[in-house]
């Protein structure tokens, strides 16, 4: 794994930040996917929210007949619970850490620090939300699903048992079918945590309604 920091795409608000969100996007996408969402979201002009949307690594991705793409771990089988490649997530979700501790470092507590992640982006976020060890704003996850959903009782931190969490996922995907991201939900509701479900009419995707609403829970965490 290498010590560099992961390279990353930044919107920043006009006036100093006092919080933050890593948003992590999904399979052979890049930061530059979803940095557009930030207008989108129509935060109010003081929020003082600095976006952080990381590229993944580049990396050979084994159901795409071993194609090189920006991928936060290999997807070695479509079976669904064999999906995510755990070394690779693990892998990730170290890297990402390294993102929190710079802003950590600039003077932002982790109580004001944000985790997003859409599809694989969420499976990071998810692993990585739970197992931080100092308290964060929050989890939202989309369109996603949980690698080792049976390891979250044990390996989970204290510090992150009562940080809200956000799953949102559309009813007609067919690429991370919904089944799974309810799954997660379901395994973050029996560990006792503050977790919330939304679900839209749309595919593998962002719908008008959903950003409504993800911005409305954004503000609410960092307000």
């Amino acid at each position: 794994m290498s010590d560099e920091l992961l390279p990353y795409v930044e919107v920043n608000p006009k006036k100093t930040y006092d919080a933050v969100v890593i948003w992590l996007h999904g399979l052979g996408d890049s930061g530059n996917g979803f940095a557009p969402i930030v207008p989108e979201l129509k935060l109010p002009s003081d929020s003082g929210i600095r976006f952080v949307f990381p590229h993944a690594p580049v990396r050979p991705v084994t159901v795409n007949n071993g194609m090189a793409m920006r991928a936060w771990y290999d997807i070695k089988s479509l079976d669904f619970n064999n999906r995510a490649d755990v070394e690779g997530v693990k892998e990730s979700a170290a890297l990402v850490t390294k993102l929190i501790e710079v802003e950590r470092a600039h003077g932002i507590p982790s109580e004001r620090i944000l985790l997003a992640g859409f599809s694989q982006g969420g499976v990071i976020a998810m692993e990585l939300g739970t197992r931080y060890p100092e308290k964060l704003a929050g989890i939202l996850a989309l369109s996603t699903y949980m690698s080792e959903p049976e390891s979250l009782s044990t390996q989970a931190h204290e510090a992150n048992k009562n940080t809200p969490i956000l799953c949102a996922h559309g009813q007609q995907d067919e690429v991370v079918p919904m089944f799974l991201g309810h799954a997660a939900y379901k395994v973050l509701e029996q560990n006792g945590y503050t977790v919330e479900w939304k679900e839209y009419v749309m595919q593998h995707n962002v719908c008008m309604q959903e950003l409504e609403d993800v911005s409305a829970w954004i503000q609410q965490r960092l307000a």
